[in-house]
This record gives structure tokens, C-alpha cells and sequence, in this order.
């Protein structure tokens, strides 16, 4: 079998899938790529068993159909060098030799028969389909993916929880402490459904969205999904388990309002953060009339930073306590140049919103407080 493609192509299709392949794996041939040649086109596959991912490659010429797996390792970093250039297969399936030649060289390795890899697990017939810009989803996952848990106890809390009802689809993720709501009104269900995304699919998609414009198409059941990117697709096993109630645990009422310049409380904060306890890291928030005065301290080490800046405040005199990395980690994943934060008192989460939404779309993001020790 003998098939030639640009090595660009295959280079940036390669690395793309090396990202879902583990270091260590129960299988040795979840170490390989497989390739997959049919007619002109070369079909390439990777894996680490609860996700796989597969796209495409044009090849420039092909004399027969055929499949074989190839380590990941060394042919990555043999093709990641390339210049744009043609480079051959000559594969021997009866020697499981692969030979591989260049411009100006050439070299071997070692194949594997493909059919020994796993077949991933696909989607039923009776699965929900969700159709969503390349944009927004990237827009969505950025956003969201910061307030992931790393919980064992509650692994629902470590994945992107996708809501699906009649008004529109919610995109949510919390660690118990901060929480992100994104609502996107142009999708809706009379069918309401929901899945929740693992951390590793959805930084693959991170990786892979908002390129290019067009569509980005999910099908999903109750135990996995399926992703089409365009030229690829991410099939994955889906996080079983009840997402908690979010809506509950977000406040109706927060009559304090506090309007702020996003990169300026966010240049504050990385000021100030480093003089806060370590193992607390409370920054104290005090907002009256119009200004907004940061505090942090940490007595074992006879540190104190205070910082003030102006802000647009209606409300009552406040102090409330916050997790500065936290907050800093909010105010990074809005792109606004002013952000609303709204309070209701020290004991309860504030509310920290763009100060003008995303068409047909409502970001919310929560913080639950911190005790001040007054």
C-alpha cells in the first residue's frame, strides 16, 4: 500500500489527535494513530478509550484501500520538523514496516493491525441533537471550563453541565464556590435533555473551535456523545449523575450594585493578591459611595496591601470577603471593558455580570463569600 499527503496537513492533524492520547495507557495500541485509507482520503484515528477523536486528510495520490496503527511518539516528532513538502507511504502490512519518504530522506517504523484497536462507543438512534455555532460553543467552553471541580466524591461537578429546556440552552460549570451560567436563547427544546461534558473533551474542543465560522453539531444520549467539529469528530463517554440544581443556589435579589472597570479591578486584584494569607487568600472588599477599596493582609508575615480605585455604586456600605485567585479567575474569562457586581450582604454570593450580554445570550458568574474576621 502506498499513499502520499502534504506533510503540513498531516502534521497539524497529528498533533491535533496526540492531545487525546495518554502517556500511559491499558492497552499498548492506544500509543498509536491509525490510519485509514479509503479512495483519496486518509481517515485518522486516536484514542484513550473514553474519548476518541477522528478526522480527515486529502492524500495527493493512493493505490489501494487499507488500515494499519503507527506509534505516536516518534512519527509526531519525525513530521512535526517537515517544511511543506510530499511525503510517501510504503506500507507493508505482511512485515508491519511502514517506510516513509521525504524531500531529502526517509525512515521506518514499526506498524500494528488496526483491528486489534477498540471500537468507540457510538451514539443510539434515539439521541437529542443540539446545532451550535463554531463560536459560540468556543465562547462557551472558554468561559466555563475555569469552574470545573476536581472532585472524586462528586465527579458530576467536574464536567460542563449542557441544559437543554424549552427557553433556552444553559451551559453551566461550579466548584461549589464559583459558579458560571451561560444562556444562549437562540437554542431551545419543547424535549428538555442535558448531559454533562468532561473536562478532557472539552479542552480538546477548546483547542479546536473558533478557527473557522459554521456549525458545530452534537448528538448525545445518556451515556455518550458525539461531536462534529467540520473535519472532525470527538465521540465521547459522558458523565453519568444528577447535576445539582444550579438555579437554587443563584440569588433573586442583589439590591447593591456595583459598576467597575473590568482590567482595572482585575490589575487591583493581581496587586494586591500576593499579600494575602496563603492558605485563605481573602481579599476584603469595601465598597461605599464611589469607591471600592481592596484589602489583604497576612499577620504571620507582618504583610498589608490596600488599594482603592473609583467605581459606580448604589447600594448600602458594604465589606464582603472574597477568594482573590477566584475572583481573578472571573474577571479573566469576561472579555467586557466594565463589569456589574451585585450584592445582597456579606453572607451571601455575589453576582458578577458583563455590563452589556452577549446577543441572545445571559453570562452570569457567582462567587460565594468568605468569612471576614472582623
Amino acid at each position: 500500500m502506498r499513499f502520499t499527503v502534504s506533510s503540513t496537513a498531516l502534521s497539524s492533524k497529528l498533533v491535533a489527535l496526540s492531545r487525546v492520547i495518554n502517556s500511559k495507557n491499558a492497552l499498548p495500541i492506544l500509543g498509536d494513530f491509525v490510519f485509514d485509507i479509503s479512495g483519496q482520503t486518509l481517515r485518522l484515528t486516536a484514542s484513550d478509550s473514553e474519548n476518541t477523536m477522528q478526522t480527515t486528510v486529502e492524500l495527493t495520490e493512493s493505490d489501494s484501500d487499507g488500515r494499519f496503527a503507527i506509534g505516536n511518539h516518534d512519527l509526531l516528532e519525525a513530521v512535526k520538523g517537515f517544511s511543506e513538502q510530499p511525503i510517501t507511504f510504503d506500507v507493508d502490512l505482511q512485515s508491519s514496516i511502514a517506510k516513509i519518504t521525504y524531500q531529502n530522506g526517509l525512515f521506518s517504523l514499526p506498524t500494528e493491525n488496526a483491528d486489534e484497536y477498540p471500537t468507540a462507543q457510538t451514539v443510539g438512534d434515539a439521541a437529542t441533537t443540539i446545532v451550535i455555532s463554531n463560536q459560540m460553543l468556543a465562547e462557551n467552553i472558554n468561559r466555563s471550563i475555569f469552574a470545573t471541580a476536581q472532585d472524586e466524591l462528586r465527579p458530576v461537578m467536574n464536567g460542563i453541565y449542557f441544559d437543554l429546556t424549552p427557553d433556552c440552552l444553559a451551559v453551566v460549570a461550579s466548584d461549589g464556590h464559583k459558579l458560571v451560567r451561560n444562556k444562549i436563547y437562540s437554542i431551545k427544546s419543547d424535549q428538555p435533555a442535558s448531559f454533562i461534558l468532561p473536562k478532557k473533551p472539552a479542552s480538546l474542543l477548546k483547542n479546536l473551535l473558533g478557527k473557522d465560522g459554521g456549525d458545530i453539531t452534537i448528538r448525545f444520549d445518556e451515556r455518550n456523545a458525539e461531536i462534529n467539529y467540520g473535519d472532525g469528530i470527538i465521540l465521547c463517554r459522558l458523565i453519568e449523575g444528577r447535576y445539582p440544581n444550579y438555579n437554587s443556589v443563584i440569588p433573586q435579589n442583589n439590591p447593591n450594585e456595583l459598576r467597575v472597570d473590568r482590567s482595572g479591578l482585575l490589575a487591583a486584584l493581581r496587586r494586591v493578591q500576593p499579600f494575602a494569607n496563603d492558605s485563605s487568600n481573602l481579599i476584603r472588599f469595601h465598597v461605599e459611595g464611589s469607591t471600592l477599596q481592596l484589602d489583604a493582609e497576612d499577620y504571620d508575615f507582618s504583610k498589608t496591601a490596600t488599594e482603592r480605585m473609583s467605581c459606580d455604586y448604589n447600594g448600602q456600605p458594604m465589606s464582603i470577603g472574597f477568594k482573590g485567585s477566584s475572583f481573578i479567575e472571573v474577571l479573566s474569562n469576561f472579555d467586557c471593558p466594565e463589569i456589574v457586581i451585585q450584592l445582597a450582604d456579606p453572607s451571601r454570593a455575589g453576582l458578577v455580570l458583563p455590563s452589556e450580554q452577549p446577543e441572545n445570550q445571559d453570562v452570569l458568574m457567582l462567587m460565594m463569600p468568605m468569612l471576614l474576621n472582623d
